[in-house]
């Protein structure tokens, strides 16, 4: 822990620290933060010295570490606690057992790689080591379970912000919950509930969001790779995870604190960031496809489609699987 807390002091430093008042700081050894200093070097961070002076952090390698994220998210409901796994079977997963264990309200539990990431409707989620952002927020509101049913679109136009906010694009939102850039999937989100089985009122809810970041193309499965996307290879650059995690974790933060009161607001920016509408569809179950128009997301973030037939109907997240008629989207 004395490693992360020394990092996060370097990184709110924007010259040299001194050895002696991070012992201070942090109410240990000089000799405890030095090896402190050295591991961190070990695994990649460069950090100079100078006699009389201190340290100063020079560069940073591209990884998720509670020392770069617990500085920019004081304050947060949510990232207020960070567990930073190496590799994880799913943060979603992950999630839920800490919640299942007591975890507070506003954990998020981020992964370098998913050995069993998960999608919507069981569906698996590629997430290979160092190129994603894998995380789950564990929150915990004193709400009706019915009033969290639409959670997931919230998430997604906070997922918009966050990316904006880190890359200067906003992507859009195929209804309900795959955020698109340039016409291919960027980001998939899953939202599971826990419900107190003696009294069916909501104990806890996981919001899992993977978004992929520096994958090349050929990183993609082949039956993905011409639907799939990430945002070095629509930027032309890479982009630095933890940057990415700040702002998407920032951006959640401030959804949490408006949700539900303020849905009148997030329901218009959905409207606007969502391009399912006015588009052809073919609404997939289990047993059948059916071709419809997509026309309107209503008040409670249901897409509105019409069928040939000139009859409509209000489909809800979960019912059924959306796909545009002449490709992803």
């Amino acid at each position: 822990m004395s490693r992360e807390r020394v990092l996060s002091l370097l990184l709110g430093q924007e010259g040299y620290l001194s050895g002696e008042a991070m012992s201070r700081e942090l109410g240990v050894s000089r000799a405890a933060v030095w090896k402190a200093i050295e591991a961190l070097r070990q695994e990649g961070y460069a950090i100079s010295s100078a006699p009389n002076r201190g340290y100063r952090l020079e560069q940073a390698p591209d990884r998720l570490r509670e020392g770069e994220l617990s500085g920019p998210l004081a304050g947060c409901t949510v990232g207020s606690h960070l567990l930073c796994l190496e590799q994880i079977d799913s943060t979603n997963t992950e999630a839920k057992r800490q919640a299942m264990a007591g975890a507070p309200d506003g954990l998020v539990v981020l992964a370098e790689e998913q050995t069993g990431g998960r999608g919507r409707l069981g569906r698996s989620f590629q997430s290979p080591r160092g190129t994603g952002l894998y995380l789950s927020a564990l929150l915990r509101p004193r709400l009706a379970p019915e009033t969290v049913a639409n959670l997931t679109a919230w998430v997604a136009v906070a997922v918009c912000d966050g990316v904006e906010a880190c890359c200067g694009v906003r992507p859009q939102i195929k209804w309900t919950n795959d955020i698109v850039l340039n016409g291919k999937k960027l980001c998939g989100i899953l939202t599971e509930l826990g419900l107190e089985s003696e009294t069916n009122s909501l104990d806890y809810l996981v919001t899992g969001i993977g978004i992929n970041t520096n994958q090349r193309r050929e990183d993609f499965a082949p039956e993905i790779r011409d639907m799939a996307t990430s945002l070095s290879l629509e930027l032309g650059r890479p982009v630095r995870r933890v940057e990415l995690a700040r702002h998407v974790i920032q951006a959640l933060d401030r959804m949490y604190q408006n949700f539900p009161e303020n849905k009148a607001a997030y329901l218009d920016r959905y409207r606007q960031d969502c391009l399912t509408t006015g588009r052809p569809v073919q609404l997939i179950t289990p047993t059948q496809r059916r071709e419809a128009q997509a026309v309107e997301i209503d008040g409670q973030f249901r897409l509105v489609v019409e069928f040939p037939d000139g009859s409509r109907e209000a489909l809800m997240a979960g019912e059924v699987s959306v796909r545009g008629m002449y490709g992803y989207v």
